[in-house]
Protein backbone atom coordinates (compact mmCIF):
# COMPACT_ATOMS: atom_id res chain seq x y z
CA UNK A 1 0.00 0.00 0.00
CA UNK A 2 1.03 3.81 -0.86
CA UNK A 3 1.24 6.41 1.54
CA UNK A 4 1.15 9.83 -0.05
CA UNK A 5 1.63 13.13 1.37
CA UNK A 6 2.09 15.67 -1.65
CA UNK A 7 1.07 18.45 0.35
CA UNK A 8 -0.16 21.31 -2.22
CA UNK A 9 -1.48 20.00 -5.79
CA UNK A 10 -3.67 21.77 -8.34
CA UNK A 11 -7.40 21.96 -7.38
CA UNK A 12 -7.96 19.21 -9.63
CA UNK A 13 -5.54 16.67 -8.66
CA UNK A 14 -7.02 17.14 -5.02
CA UNK A 15 -9.90 15.23 -6.40
CA UNK A 16 -9.04 13.30 -9.71
CA UNK A 17 -6.20 11.31 -7.72
CA UNK A 18 -8.22 9.17 -5.36
CA UNK A 19 -10.61 8.45 -8.47
CA UNK A 20 -7.59 7.45 -10.17
CA UNK A 21 -6.13 4.99 -7.50
CA UNK A 22 -9.68 3.23 -7.34
CA UNK A 23 -10.09 3.06 -11.01
CA UNK A 24 -6.43 1.29 -11.07
CA UNK A 25 -7.38 -0.99 -8.33
CA UNK A 26 -4.90 0.64 -6.08
CA UNK A 27 -4.81 0.92 -2.19
CA UNK A 28 -3.36 4.25 -1.21
CA UNK A 29 -3.79 6.96 1.41
CA UNK A 30 -3.38 10.60 0.10
CA UNK A 31 -2.90 13.45 2.22
CA UNK A 32 -3.02 16.20 0.16
CA UNK A 33 -4.41 20.14 -0.24
CA UNK A 34 -5.61 22.11 -3.17
CA UNK A 35 -3.25 24.99 -4.20
CA UNK A 36 -6.24 27.24 -5.57
CA UNK A 37 -9.81 27.04 -3.79
CA UNK A 38 -12.90 25.40 -5.44
CA UNK A 39 -16.59 23.98 -4.86
CA UNK A 40 -17.15 20.41 -4.57
CA UNK A 41 -20.91 18.56 -4.64
CA UNK A 42 -21.98 15.39 -3.50
CA UNK A 43 -22.64 13.08 -6.62
CA UNK A 44 -26.50 12.76 -5.95
CA UNK A 45 -26.91 16.67 -5.72
CA UNK A 46 -28.13 19.32 -8.21
CA UNK A 47 -25.01 22.17 -8.60
CA UNK A 48 -27.84 24.75 -9.87
CA UNK A 49 -29.92 24.05 -7.12
CA UNK A 50 -27.17 24.28 -4.33
CA UNK A 51 -24.75 26.01 -5.98
CA UNK A 52 -24.33 30.17 -7.19
CA UNK A 53 -22.72 28.82 -10.44
CA UNK A 54 -22.81 32.45 -12.22
CA UNK A 55 -21.34 33.81 -8.58
CA UNK A 56 -18.64 31.03 -9.06
CA UNK A 57 -18.00 31.79 -12.08
CA UNK A 58 -17.23 35.46 -11.54
CA UNK A 59 -15.12 34.78 -8.66
CA UNK A 60 -12.97 32.27 -11.23
CA UNK A 61 -14.04 29.65 -8.67
CA UNK A 62 -14.03 26.14 -10.36
CA UNK A 63 -17.39 23.67 -9.39
CA UNK A 64 -16.80 20.11 -9.82
CA UNK A 65 -19.24 17.19 -9.01
CA UNK A 66 -17.52 14.33 -7.23
CA UNK A 67 -18.37 10.58 -7.26
CA UNK A 68 -18.81 11.00 -3.31
CA UNK A 69 -21.99 11.21 -1.77
CA UNK A 70 -22.90 14.33 0.86
CA UNK A 71 -23.20 18.11 0.44
CA UNK A 72 -21.56 20.89 -1.37
CA UNK A 73 -18.59 21.96 0.52
CA UNK A 74 -16.16 25.42 -0.26
CA UNK A 75 -12.68 24.07 -0.37
CA UNK A 76 -9.33 25.06 0.13
CA UNK A 77 -5.87 25.43 1.04
CA UNK A 78 -6.68 26.05 5.02
CA UNK A 79 -8.08 22.27 4.70
CA UNK A 80 -5.82 18.99 4.86
CA UNK A 81 -7.50 16.29 2.67
CA UNK A 82 -7.36 12.68 3.41
CA UNK A 83 -7.99 9.98 1.16
CA UNK A 84 -7.88 6.47 1.97
CA UNK A 85 -8.65 3.57 -0.76
CA UNK A 86 -8.93 0.19 0.08
CA UNK A 87 -9.84 -3.07 -2.14
CA UNK A 88 -13.09 -4.04 -1.08
CA UNK A 89 -11.86 -7.19 -0.32
CA UNK A 90 -9.34 -6.13 2.29
CA UNK A 91 -9.12 -8.08 5.56
CA UNK A 92 -9.87 -4.82 7.64
CA UNK A 93 -13.19 -3.96 6.52
CA UNK A 94 -15.80 -3.68 8.44
CA UNK A 95 -19.72 -5.49 7.51
CA UNK A 96 -21.09 -1.76 7.37
CA UNK A 97 -20.22 1.44 6.48
CA UNK A 98 -21.20 2.80 9.97
CA UNK A 99 -18.36 0.52 10.98
CA UNK A 100 -16.20 1.53 7.83
CA UNK A 101 -16.66 5.07 9.12
CA UNK A 102 -16.00 4.55 13.27
CA UNK A 103 -13.03 2.12 12.52
CA UNK A 104 -11.12 4.59 9.54
CA UNK A 105 -11.93 7.99 11.16
CA UNK A 106 -10.50 6.88 14.67
CA UNK A 107 -6.28 7.50 13.09
CA UNK A 108 -8.55 11.31 12.29
CA UNK A 109 -9.73 11.82 15.77
CA UNK A 110 -6.69 10.34 17.52
CA UNK A 111 -4.37 12.86 15.44
CA UNK A 112 -6.46 15.53 16.72
CA UNK A 113 -6.10 14.89 20.02
CA UNK A 114 -2.62 15.05 19.73
CA UNK A 115 -2.25 17.95 18.85
CA UNK A 116 -4.77 19.06 21.22
CA UNK A 117 -7.99 19.38 19.63
CA UNK A 118 -10.68 17.51 21.81
CA UNK A 119 -12.22 15.84 19.14
CA UNK A 120 -14.66 12.91 19.12
CA UNK A 121 -16.30 10.47 16.34
CA UNK A 122 -20.03 11.43 16.26
CA UNK A 123 -21.98 8.16 13.85
CA UNK A 124 -22.47 8.42 10.87
CA UNK A 125 -19.59 10.52 9.64
CA UNK A 126 -18.69 13.12 11.65
CA UNK A 127 -16.06 14.46 13.80
CA UNK A 128 -16.85 17.19 16.72
CA UNK A 129 -15.47 19.60 18.98
CA UNK A 130 -17.83 21.01 21.91
CA UNK A 131 -20.40 19.49 19.27
CA UNK A 132 -19.26 21.85 16.27
CA UNK A 133 -17.79 20.15 13.30
CA UNK A 134 -14.12 20.09 12.68
CA UNK A 135 -13.81 17.35 9.89
CA UNK A 136 -16.32 16.40 7.02
CA UNK A 137 -16.36 12.89 5.78
CA UNK A 138 -18.00 11.03 2.97
CA UNK A 139 -17.49 7.42 1.49
CA UNK A 140 -18.01 5.45 -1.56
CA UNK A 141 -17.40 2.64 -3.49
CA UNK A 142 -15.98 3.09 -6.72
CA UNK A 143 -14.87 0.02 -9.21
CA UNK A 144 -14.66 -2.43 -6.30
CA UNK A 145 -12.69 -0.24 -4.09
CA UNK A 146 -13.83 1.42 -0.70
CA UNK A 147 -13.40 5.28 -0.33
CA UNK A 148 -12.97 7.22 2.66
CA UNK A 149 -12.24 11.06 2.00
CA UNK A 150 -12.51 13.59 4.75
CA UNK A 151 -10.48 16.60 5.74
CA UNK A 152 -8.77 18.51 8.81
CA UNK A 153 -10.19 21.94 8.80
CA UNK A 154 -7.31 24.17 10.19
CA UNK A 155 -9.23 27.09 8.69
CA UNK A 156 -12.17 28.28 7.24
CA UNK A 157 -13.78 31.44 4.67
CA UNK A 158 -16.78 31.26 6.24
CA UNK A 159 -18.35 33.88 4.25
CA UNK A 160 -17.34 32.53 1.16
CA UNK A 161 -18.83 29.46 1.64
CA UNK A 162 -22.37 31.37 2.41
CA UNK A 163 -21.94 33.01 -0.55
CA UNK A 164 -21.07 30.52 -2.84
CA UNK A 165 -24.26 28.72 -2.01
CA UNK A 166 -27.95 29.85 -3.86
CA UNK A 167 -30.18 30.99 -1.33
CA UNK A 168 -33.58 32.42 -2.24
CA UNK A 169 -32.27 36.05 -0.75
CA UNK A 170 -29.55 37.72 1.30
CA UNK A 171 -32.07 37.45 4.55
CA UNK A 172 -31.60 34.01 4.23
CA UNK A 173 -28.01 33.92 3.46
CA UNK A 174 -27.23 35.94 6.46
CA UNK A 175 -29.02 33.05 8.14
CA UNK A 176 -26.94 30.43 6.93
CA UNK A 177 -23.26 32.40 7.45
CA UNK A 178 -24.47 32.33 11.10
CA UNK A 179 -25.61 28.88 11.46
CA UNK A 180 -22.12 27.99 9.76
CA UNK A 181 -19.53 29.77 11.98
CA UNK A 182 -22.17 28.51 14.85
CA UNK A 183 -21.80 24.76 14.03
CA UNK A 184 -18.58 24.38 11.88
CA UNK A 185 -15.03 25.29 13.62
CA UNK A 186 -11.40 25.35 13.25
CA UNK A 187 -8.31 24.00 14.51
CA UNK A 188 -7.13 27.68 14.76
CA UNK A 189 -10.35 29.05 16.42
CA UNK A 190 -10.04 25.47 18.66
CA UNK A 191 -6.04 25.99 19.75
CA UNK A 192 -5.09 29.67 18.41
CA UNK A 193 -2.88 28.02 15.95
CA UNK A 194 -2.07 25.19 13.35
CA UNK A 195 0.57 22.49 12.66
CA UNK A 196 2.60 22.22 9.69
CA UNK A 197 1.08 20.02 7.58
CA UNK A 198 3.61 17.74 7.46
CA UNK A 199 3.16 17.40 10.91
CA UNK A 200 -0.51 16.08 10.35
CA UNK A 201 0.36 14.08 7.90
CA UNK A 202 3.35 12.43 9.62
CA UNK A 203 1.00 11.96 12.54
CA UNK A 204 -2.13 10.21 10.43
CA UNK A 205 0.45 8.22 8.83
CA UNK A 206 1.51 6.04 11.88
CA UNK A 207 -2.03 5.89 12.85
CA UNK A 208 -3.03 3.88 9.73
CA UNK A 209 -0.06 2.35 8.64
CA UNK A 210 -1.36 0.83 12.75
CA UNK A 211 -4.26 0.02 10.81
CA UNK A 212 -2.74 -1.23 7.80
CA UNK A 213 0.49 -2.24 8.17
CA UNK A 214 3.43 -0.60 6.83
CA UNK A 215 3.65 1.24 3.43
CA UNK A 216 5.74 2.95 1.25
CA UNK A 217 5.84 6.79 1.83
CA UNK A 218 5.60 8.77 -1.43
CA UNK A 219 5.88 12.67 -1.63
CA UNK A 220 5.27 12.70 -5.97
CA UNK A 221 2.49 11.08 -7.54
CA UNK A 222 3.79 7.99 -10.22
CA UNK A 223 3.29 8.35 -13.88
CA UNK A 224 0.60 6.10 -13.76
CA UNK A 225 -1.39 7.81 -11.07
CA UNK A 226 -1.38 11.29 -12.52
CA UNK A 227 -1.83 9.93 -16.10
CA UNK A 228 -4.92 8.04 -14.97
CA UNK A 229 -6.28 11.21 -12.81
CA UNK A 230 -5.87 13.29 -16.51
CA UNK A 231 -8.04 11.42 -18.08
CA UNK A 232 -10.68 11.21 -15.48
CA UNK A 233 -10.52 14.53 -14.76
CA UNK A 234 -11.39 15.11 -18.68
CA UNK A 235 -14.31 13.07 -18.54
CA UNK A 236 -15.72 14.39 -15.31
CA UNK A 237 -15.00 18.23 -15.54
CA UNK A 238 -17.89 18.88 -18.07
CA UNK A 239 -20.91 20.73 -17.64
CA UNK A 240 -22.66 17.23 -18.82
CA UNK A 241 -21.42 15.72 -15.98
CA UNK A 242 -21.50 18.55 -13.41
CA UNK A 243 -25.49 19.42 -14.20
CA UNK A 244 -26.31 15.47 -14.69
CA UNK A 245 -28.72 15.89 -12.14
CA UNK A 246 -29.98 19.28 -12.77
CA UNK A 247 -31.08 17.92 -16.92
CA UNK A 248 -32.82 14.99 -14.85
CA UNK A 249 -35.00 16.94 -13.29
CA UNK A 250 -38.09 17.56 -15.61
CA UNK A 251 -38.92 21.05 -16.66
CA UNK A 252 -42.70 21.48 -16.12
CA UNK A 253 -44.98 24.66 -15.96
CA UNK A 254 -46.28 25.48 -12.79
CA UNK A 255 -49.94 25.40 -13.38
CA UNK A 256 -51.13 21.37 -14.60
CA UNK A 257 -54.39 19.78 -15.54
CA UNK A 258 -56.61 18.54 -12.56
CA UNK A 259 -55.24 15.22 -12.24
CA UNK A 260 -51.85 16.38 -12.60
CA UNK A 261 -49.52 17.97 -9.57
CA UNK A 262 -45.72 18.06 -8.87
CA UNK A 263 -44.05 17.18 -5.94
CA UNK A 264 -40.79 19.05 -4.84
CA UNK A 265 -40.10 18.62 -1.35
CA UNK A 266 -37.17 18.03 1.30
CA UNK A 267 -36.77 16.14 3.89
CA UNK A 268 -34.34 16.26 6.72
CA UNK A 269 -33.45 12.38 7.82
CA UNK A 270 -30.76 12.42 10.51
CA UNK A 271 -28.64 10.98 7.66
CA UNK A 272 -28.83 14.28 5.02
CA UNK A 273 -30.89 16.11 3.20
CA UNK A 274 -33.63 14.32 0.73
CA UNK A 275 -35.11 16.17 -2.33
CA UNK A 276 -37.33 14.91 -4.68
CA UNK A 277 -39.08 15.91 -7.99
CA UNK A 278 -42.06 13.98 -9.57
CA UNK A 279 -44.87 13.98 -10.88
CA UNK A 280 -48.23 12.24 -9.64
CA UNK A 281 -50.73 11.47 -12.42
CA UNK A 282 -54.08 9.95 -11.54
CA UNK A 283 -52.99 8.90 -8.54
CA UNK A 284 -49.46 7.29 -9.71
CA UNK A 285 -45.78 8.52 -9.16
CA UNK A 286 -43.45 9.21 -12.66
CA UNK A 287 -40.46 10.66 -13.61
CA UNK A 288 -39.44 10.92 -10.15
CA UNK A 289 -35.50 12.07 -9.34
CA UNK A 290 -33.85 11.78 -5.70
CA UNK A 291 -31.28 14.07 -4.87
CA UNK A 292 -29.36 15.51 -1.71
CA UNK A 293 -26.55 15.37 0.20
CA UNK A 294 -27.34 11.82 1.88
CA UNK A 295 -24.77 8.68 1.03
CA UNK A 296 -26.54 5.79 -0.90
CA UNK A 297 -24.80 2.35 -1.52
CA UNK A 298 -24.08 1.59 -4.41
CA UNK A 299 -24.39 4.49 -6.10
CA UNK A 300 -25.74 3.85 -9.39
CA UNK A 301 -28.87 2.27 -7.34
CA UNK A 302 -30.24 5.48 -6.75
CA UNK A 303 -31.33 6.13 -10.50
CA UNK A 304 -32.93 2.61 -10.65
CA UNK A 305 -34.73 3.00 -7.21
CA UNK A 306 -36.38 6.64 -9.05
CA UNK A 307 -36.89 3.99 -12.00
CA UNK A 308 -38.59 1.18 -9.35
CA UNK A 309 -40.64 3.95 -8.06
CA UNK A 310 -42.73 4.52 -11.79
CA UNK A 311 -46.40 4.37 -11.83
CA UNK A 312 -46.14 3.24 -8.13
CA UNK A 313 -49.70 4.43 -6.17
CA UNK A 314 -49.10 7.71 -5.23
CA UNK A 315 -49.90 6.29 -1.25
CA UNK A 316 -47.59 6.54 1.50
CA UNK A 317 -47.40 3.03 2.93
CA UNK A 318 -47.54 1.72 -1.06
CA UNK A 319 -44.65 3.86 -1.87
CA UNK A 320 -42.30 2.83 1.46
CA UNK A 321 -43.34 -0.84 0.91
CA UNK A 322 -41.64 -0.18 -2.94
CA UNK A 323 -38.45 1.26 -1.29
CA UNK A 324 -38.13 -1.16 1.37
CA UNK A 325 -38.16 -4.14 -1.41
CA UNK A 326 -35.97 -1.96 -3.36
CA UNK A 327 -33.57 -2.24 -0.17
CA UNK A 328 -33.89 -5.45 0.55
CA UNK A 329 -33.36 -6.82 -3.14
CA UNK A 330 -30.29 -4.65 -4.17
CA UNK A 331 -28.75 -4.59 -0.15
CA UNK A 332 -29.04 -1.11 -0.40
CA UNK A 333 -27.18 1.12 2.82
CA UNK A 334 -27.96 4.33 3.44
CA UNK A 335 -26.15 5.09 7.17
CA UNK A 336 -29.05 8.10 8.93
CA UNK A 337 -31.17 7.21 6.04
CA UNK A 338 -34.12 4.40 6.16
CA UNK A 339 -36.61 3.82 3.50
CA UNK A 340 -39.78 5.59 5.36
CA UNK A 341 -37.39 8.55 5.08
CA UNK A 342 -37.15 8.12 1.23
CA UNK A 343 -41.21 7.73 1.31
CA UNK A 344 -41.39 10.46 3.72
CA UNK A 345 -40.17 13.28 1.33
CA UNK A 346 -43.16 12.83 -0.88
CA UNK A 347 -45.64 13.05 1.73
CA UNK A 348 -44.78 16.40 4.06
CA UNK A 349 -46.33 16.83 7.11
CA UNK A 350 -49.09 18.93 6.86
Amino acid sequence: MDFFFLDKVSWAHSQALYHAAAYLGREALLILRPSTPYICIGCHQAAQQVIDLAYAEQQGIPVFRREVGGGAVYLDGDQLFYQLVLRADHPQLPASKELFYRKFLSPVVETYLAFGVPAEYKPVNDILVNNQKISGNGAAEINGMYILVGNFILDFDYEMMSRCLRVPDEKFRDKVYKTLTANLTTMKKTVGSVPSTRQLAEDLIRRYEALLGKGSLKTEPDAELIQKADYLFSEMNTPEWLLENDRRRPNLPLKIRDGVYVIQNSYKAPGGLIQVTAVEKDGFLQDVHLSGDFFFYPAADLSRLEQALQDTSAQQQAVADKIRAFYALHKIESPGVQPEDFAQVFFPAG
